[in-house]
């Protein structure tokens, strides 16, 4: 039996806080494609171009998208090896499984390759990790994948976020900030890695929803290593973000809002026309409930990285918050050059913003600015909100 002391010694053995992302690493398969082609490739690869007013309806909407490009792992080829991807209503969850639980965690492993070589730390001092993906499910997960991939250690503590959407690398990092600080010493690996292999389809005039996914969507995968009291004066570690505090919240009535449901065709999703509204309607409060115990109130006085679930998204967020036209950038710069890549967006975002910051010369990474917030949107409807604190850049 545990002494008393023991358990006590246990008690205290937490990380002192707040915990700060260490390092970020980003990943994306190499096919670019560019906005402007894209609805010639779409409508050609899936047999569409009779499709005449769905081609015109789809490239206006490619066009109000503030989307330059998007990095995707299919191709034509795979396509063609895989007609049942992009033929309606054919069965093709097999085929799809096929792809996804191989390449969804190797394009992980590049990002988490990229942000430990960031780190700068040995593989063994990694404790937890933590995956996160909506593309695909399989035994064992993608967690243990990605650890055989990485050669993390045999006892390194999994967690695994399956099916959350594009909310989940808030959640994820929320996950990762509760480890960190109370277990001493802890380094989490975040690792988000998402394909749209999983719900790619034809264009349907009986399935609209898939021309705004397919407008949007993207691949991508993120990583980011997360701990409580860094060792900046004997290591390389150097804080990034502090991750000061987290909440979770479910929007009522709003559980038809975003759905993906998992079928035969693989994943469909619907997307309301109300998705913007309702997080407008919410968003404010949101910000009054996080910010009130710092005495904030003053939301231009904030650094944003908010997920780029669309243009839409992003414009009533500045509306309703009364935001200049820059506080946006590093989302709408993601948005642009990524598209919508679901969990590893605001790790990609976060990426965008420290750097910018540090090419400019900026005091701290977070724009010059002391305190931010993070958002992520998704089903349920799902915010996440994440009070972020950025570091001196010396």
């Amino acid at each position: 039996m545990a002494s008393m002391g023991n358990i006590m010694e246990s008690r205290q053995a937490r990380g002192r806080g707040p915990a700060a992302i260490l390092a970020i690493g980003t990943a994306n398969p190499p096919n670019i494609f560019y906005q402007s082609d894209y609805p010639d490739f779409y409508f050609s690869v899936t047999k569409s171009e009779h499709l005449t007013h769905l081609k015109d309806k789809f490239k206006r909407m490619c066009e109000k998208s503030t989307i330059r490009k998007r990095h995707m792992y299919l191709t034509e080829d795979i396509i063609k090896e895989n007609p049942n991807i992009g033929t309606p209503n054919a069965p093709s969850f097999n085929t799809r499984q096929e792809i996804l639980v191989d390449e969804v965690p190797k394009l992980g492993k590049e990002a988490a390759l990229k942000a430990i070589k960031e780190w700068g730390q040995p593989l063994s001092k990694i404790t937890h990790l933590i995956f996160c993906t909506s593309s695909g499910i399989d035994m064992p997960s993608a967690d243990h994948k990605v650890a055989k991939l990485i050669g993390l250690q045999p006892s390194v503590q999994r967690f695994m976020i399956y099916q959350q959407g594009c909310f989940s690398g808030g959640t994820a990092l929320r996950l990762a900030k509760d480890l960190a600080e109370n277990n001493v010493g802890a380094r989490v690996l975040i690792v988000c890695s998402e394909l749209m292999v999983v719900c790619f389809h034809a264009p349907s005039d009986t399935y609209m929803d898939v021309l705004v996914g397919s407008t949007i969507f993207s691949d991508g995968a993120a990583a980011a290593i997360v701990g409580a009291d860094p060792d900046t004066d004997t290591s390389t570690e150097r804080p990034l973000f502090q991750l000061v505090s987290t909440a979770q919240t479910m929007i009522p009535d709003s559980d038809n809002a975003i759905v993906g449901r998992i079928r035969e065709v693989g994943m469909q999703y619907y997307l309301s026309k109300g998705v913007p509204k309702v997080i407008g309607d919410n968003i404010v409060q949101c910000c009054i409930e996080t910010f009130a115990p710092f005495g904030i109130g003053d939301w231009n006085s904030l650094f944003y990285v908010v997920h780029p679930g669309g243009p839409s998204v992003l414009r009533v967020v500045e509306e309703k918050l009364g935001l200049s036209k820059e506080k946006l950038r590093a989302s709408k710069h993601v948005l642009s050059e990524y598209g919508n890549m679901w969990s590893p967006s605001v790790l990609f975002i976060l990426d965008e913003m420290r750097n910018k910051s540090m090419d400019e010369r900026k005091a701290t990474t977070g724009e010059g600015l002391q305190w931010g917030v993070l958002f992520g949107f998704g089903p349920g409807l799902t915010i996440e909100t994440i009070v972020l604190q950025s570091v001196a850049i010396h």
